[in-house]
Parts: structure tokens; sequence; C-alpha cells
């Protein structure tokens, strides 16, 4: 059976673009494969614990070695790690905060990279061990980050590619609402815009 692991990070819940785009994207796949399953991961009702000393001298330890607090920070990591190799598709919900992504959805990959799990190091230098995933990205923006001056701003989708690519997963498509805080034409714009790129994906 396929598995869509869908994570959104805006605490805007169903007032929010990024959410509403994604959960139609969602809803499109689901119909194209009945019977998919499908995990959510909301992140601005449930987030994370970002990673702190427990993890990071966890993670080098052998399992019999780990204290009781490293060995739930690890294990957390694992579960994590675990639910994005069973799934086939990825959907990413993310407003862009400061020119970056939420610091809930930094800590879910915090937790998600890890050498010698997600990706390893060789002479020709690291390769991602998730592989053969569809990656959605769907990018909520106040302003118009995709082109013009502001364009050099946008660390936002970079890094998310950046660090998926080290991942190992390459195939990623990205729909972008933007432009949302010129006003209400402007933002209804930008969502049907967005819902009929949903439409040719999903297709």
């Amino acid at each position: 059976m396929s598995q869509i692991l869908l994570v959104t990070t805006s605490p805007r819940g169903l007032e929010s673009y990024s959410t509403q785009i994604a959960q139609a994207l969602v809803a499109k796949l689901q119909a194209a494969a009945p019977g998919t399953k499908l995990v959510t991961r909301d992140f601005a009702t449930s987030p994370l614990p970002h990673v702190g000393e427990d993890y990071i001298v966890g993670r080098m330890l052998p399992a019999a070695e780990r204290s009781a607090a490293q060995a739930t920070s690890v294990a957390l990591s694992d579960a994590l790690i675990a639910e994005l190799f069973a799934s086939d598709t990825i959907v990413i919900a993310s407003p862009m905060y400061n020119f970056g992504v939420p610091s809930t959805l930094k800590a879910w990959i915090d937790h998600l990279a890890r050498a010698g799990e997600t990706f390893s190091y060789s002479a020709a230098g690291p390769e991602g061990l998730v592989k053969d995933k569809k990656v959605y990205l769907i990018v909520a923006r106040g302003g118009v980050y995709s082109e013009g001056p502001m364009g050099g701003h946008n660390f936002q989708e970079p890094y998310l590619k950046t660090v998926l690519g080290l991942l190992g997963m390459t195939d990623v498509e990205t729909i972008a609402i933007e432009g949302v805080a010129y006003g209400p034409e402007a933002a209804d714009k930008a969502v049907n815009g967005a819902l009929g790129k949903v439409a040719a994906l999903a297709a």
C-alpha cells in the first residue's frame, strides 16, 4: 500500500494558504490512488522538541550505553526516519518566516538528517539514502520571492531542496502561493493559481 506523508507547519490552521493547498493536493493524490494511506504531521499543534544534548550525544553511542533520556531522544528520531522511508510521497507545507522556514519544520529536518541513517559519506562526498520518493513543496509567502528584487532573499525553497537532496530526495515539485499580503484580490489570485497547479500535477 502506498503512503503519503503530509507535513504542515502553519499555526493558522485551515486559514493557512499552504495548508489549504497541501490538503487539496493530498485529496487529489488519494482520489487518483484509492487505498493510499495518509500520515499527517502537524508541527504547529504538535511540535517536535528541538534536538539537544541527549540526541547529539545519544546518537553516537551504542544503544546499550545510552541513558534513558538519550534513548528516548534517539527513538523519536528513529521513528520519524522510519516514517519517512515508509512513505512514497511527501507533501511539505510551509509558510515563509523571515525569508526561511518555521523552526518547527527545521526541528523535523534535524531529527531526519543523520549520517549512516538517511545519508552517508564516501570519497565522492555525501550520498542520500532516502531514494525513490516524490516530494511536493507547498510554500506560502506574503511577498513575491520567486523572481524580482526579493528573489535573493528566498532562503525557504533553496534550503528545503538542498537538505532534501542531501537525504536523496531529488524529485521535488514546488507550488508557491505568493503575494498573499498584497490584499484579498492578490491572495485569491495566488490561491487559484496554486489550485490550478495542483490539478495539473495530480493529473
